[in-house]
Parts: C-alpha cells; structure tokens; sequence
C-alpha cells in the first residue's frame, strides 16, 4: 500500500515539472500516478481526474486503455521530438541510436495499437 502511494507521489511530482516545462510530460506521468492512486488512495486519484482538460483522458486510458485521437497524436509527436533528439544526440555512437530508437519504436507501436476513447467520432463507413 505504501509503496503505491509513494509511486502515485513521485509520479505526480514528475508530471507536475511538464506543466512548468513544456517539452516534458505530464500524461504519462500522471497516468502513473493515477494507477498508483487507485490502488493506494482512490480520491487522490479521483482527484487527477477531476483536472480540466487532462483528467478525462486519464480516466478513460486508465479505465479502458483507450486514447482518443488528439493524444495518440501528442504522444507520437512527442516521440518523433525524442527521435530527433537522440538522432542527434547519438549519431555517431550506433549502439545508444539503436536502444534509444528502438525504445521510442515500442513506444510508438504500444501508442498506434490502443483502441480509440469511445468519446472519440468514428469515421464514416
């Protein structure tokens, strides 16, 4: 229980920085948290919930694992930021590229193959 909530902390903590830092996350971290909340203290995460904007989404990922469109499409564009990043980061050392692309890769493939939130509108058949 305890080792829940000091996650749930923590990963607050770190979302906290990206609404500060606009090139780090704050979803993901606050997902986490969320997670973590739930199983800990659930009106802490009732309260990451009830923030406007970002807390219905995490409600909905975590509930149902869905995303709708406008988050697969940060999150990819925040993986194609991390990309480039490491591309030049690591250009010349092609081990550090390979493990640093293929970590974005998995991410980017664990992201295209949730299901869409059901808020989201289907797209005509």
């Amino acid at each position: 229980m305890w080792s829940w909530r000091i996650l749930g902390l923590i990963s607050f903590a770190f979302g906290a920085i990206g609404l500060f830092l606009p090139i780090w996350p704050t979803t993901v971290f606050w997902i986490v948290a969320a997670l973590a909340f739930a199983r800990s203290n659930p009106a802490w995460a009732e309260w990451i919930y009830a923030r406007p904007k970002i807390g219905p989404p995490i409600r909905t990922f975590v509930e149902t694992g869905a995303l709708n469109r406008a988050g697969k499409a940060a999150a990819l564009g925040g993986m194609g930021l991390s990309a480039a990043v490491i591309g030049a980061a690591f250009w010349k050392r092609p081990v550090p590229l390979g493990i640093g692309l293929s970590i974005v890769a998995l991410g980017a493939l664990y992201v295209v193959t949730r299901p869409r939130a059901p808020s989201d509108p289907q797209p005509p058949a």
